[in-house]
């Protein structure tokens, strides 16, 4: 027999969301909050001139640069105040994460701190995306200055510098802001909807070119290809990502005072794919470095010992199988990396002892711990195997038509799907809360006709 759980979720429609108005009010503010993102990223930072910078960004747009104008929408192509996007945030979360394992202090913040704790660590990641970001505007400006026509003619370069420090920082703490508001206010994770929307806006630009790049040549396999390969993609990562791999977990009668309990059984969900989308962000980001600091250098410039490094670069670009085989490589390696970070099988299995709760057939404590890393290390096998299909498969496409569309990526087609599936969640999660508040009131109002 269906709980009441998922009776009351087999009864949502279109008339229940109509009903939903405190729902309504959070998905406008999240369309507008996004539109707010959007027309900030056609705000270009001040004293650049726009042709000469568009002919730089046309020469070095294969390498890093191309995939983080991807995640920001464009706005690196047309350096705008939103360029750093929420990069520096991302960035600082991960080493807040990373720290919380090696640094007792915040190591015990994150295990005993509770609601304080994790209070605590969010102000320190906020202040380590306030340090990362001046860093990265200071780099990106020097290095604008340091390029001839790219500071309007009258603007000194100390003036450009400080004004581009504040207006890359300025546009990313603002992104932050904006990222928690609709968080809080609206649906979703605010910071992931911002990459989302990033992404979607390239996409039919991306696409636009690839259509015009069939109709010049005539040939519109490679167009039919990239259609099936993306909608493939779709379904195998909405299948992996809804996957589970449940553990029984029983909690063992106890009494207190004169009433007895406990005696439940919960699940512990594992997902296939605990790193999420880390993997292949971190391993494109490493890749694709050596490639944007080379475009930078010249290459007559470098000494003789050196000659050989612009040949190894040139082989690890988008469309080589070097990139590819390294990428691969590069993806399984963080996976497991990544998950070994966020999942802790030592921690969860003291968890489960203090509050009673066991394995059915292992003994609390190290067997236990034992288990969940032989479950978790077998899980990671088979999501890593995903992870690395769904990202080098559009790679070897766009390598064999000659193409590089970063937002037709499987990096981006796997945020693109993972934030929706999110937001769809959450938009399930409030159509039930309120059907819960509609019974709530009904039966308080047929028990006050009762009395």
């Amino acid at each position: 027999m269906a709980s009441a759980a998922e009776q009351l979720a087999a009864n949502m429609n279109f008339a229940s969301f109509q009903k939903a108005t405190e729902l309504h009010k959070r998905i406008w503010f999240t369309i507008i909050a996004l539109i707010v993102y959007r027309l900030g990223s056609y705000v270009p930072i001040p004293g650049i001139d726009a042709a000469s910078y568009a002919q730089l960004f046309s020469r070095n747009s294969e390498g890093i640069l191309g995939m983080f104008n991807m995640f920001s929408g464009g706005a690196v192509q047309r350096m705008a105040i939103f360029s750093l996007n929420v990069t520096p945030y991302i960035s600082a979360s991960i080493i807040v994460q990373l720290m919380g394992t090696v640094y007792p202090p915040w190591e015990k913040l994150k295990k005993e701190g509770g609601e304080a704790g994790r209070k605590t660590l969010n102000q320190y990641t906020r202040y380590f995306a306030v340090v990362l970001a001046v860093v990265q505007s200071a780099s990106i400006a020097m290095g604008l200055a340091a390029q001839p026509g790219i500071v309007v003619d009258g603007v000194s370069h100390a003036f450009f510098i400080v004004s581009t420090v504040v207006a890359l920082t300025g546009g990313t703490l603002f992104l932050m802001w904006l990222g928690e508001q609709i968080t809080s206010r609206g649906v979703g994770n605010g910071v992931s909807l911002i990459i989302f929307a990033g992404i979607v806006a390239r996409l039919p630009i991306s696409l636009g070119q690839l259509l015009v790049q069939a109709q010049t040549s005539g040939n519109y396999t490679p167009l039919f290809l990239i259609v099936i390969g993306a909608v493939a993609a779709i379904l195998a990562i909405v299948f992996m990502e809804r996957s589970q791999r449940r553990l029984l977990v029983h909690y063992p009668k106890r009494q207190q005072g004169n009433r007895m309990i406990g005696g439940e059984s919960s699940f512990m969900p594992l997902k296939i794919n605990t790193a999420g989308v880390i993997p292949p962000i971190f391993a494109s980001s490493l890749l694709l470095l050596p490639t944007t600091a080379l475009q930078f250098v010249n290459a007559a410039n470098l000494p003789s010992w050196a000659s050989w490094l612009p040949g190894v670069v040139g082989a690890l670009q988008h469309g080589h199988p070097a990139f590819l085989v390294f990428y691969a490589l590069l993806i399984i390696f963080f996976s497991f990396f990544y998950t070994s970070v966020v999942f802790n099988p030592e921690e969860t299995a003291e968890n489960l002892r203090k509050y009673g709760g066991f394995l059915p057939g292992i003994r609390p404590g190290k067997r236990t711990a034992e288990y969940l890393d032989y479950v978790l290390t077998r899980l990671t096998v088979i999501g890593a195997a995903y992870i690395t299909a769904v990202c080098i498969a559009p790679e070897f496409v766009m390598m064999l038509i000659k193409s590089n569309q970063f937002a037709l990526g499987g990096t981006s087609i796997l945020i693109v799907v993972t934030v929706t599936m999110d937001t769809v969640a959450q938009i399930q999660s409030h159509l039930l809360a309120h059907q819960y508040e509609g019974l709530i009131k009904k039966s308080k109002l047929r028990g006050g006709r009762n009395r």
